[in-house]
């Protein structure tokens, strides 16, 4: 019967920093996402301007995208450990 072996902190593909990174990235993602909602309206034939509003059409796409930049910058961070 073979033996298992543990997992030491070598064998991690990354290190602390790294997952931290990428739970901010992830964060920031998600913020990005949730400041795009809402602007329906239940009534089509009033027309809402809010969709259009500086949150939903620069600042929520710009937080996706610097998410995704911390993604990739956290994945490809070498570790220190």
């Amino acid at each position: 019967m073979a033996k298992k072996e543990l997992k030491t902190v070598e064998d991690f593909p990354f290190g602390r920093e790294n997952y931290v990174l990428m739970l901010i990235g992830l964060a920031v993602i998600f913020l990005g996402f949730i400041l795009m909602i809402g602007g329906g309206n239940e009534d089509p034939a009033i027309w809402d301007p809010s969709i259009f509003s500086f949150r939903r059409i620069t600042l929520a796409p710009s937080l996706v995208i610097l998410g995704f930049v911390i993604e990739v910058f956290a994945i490809l961070k070498k570790s220190k450990e």
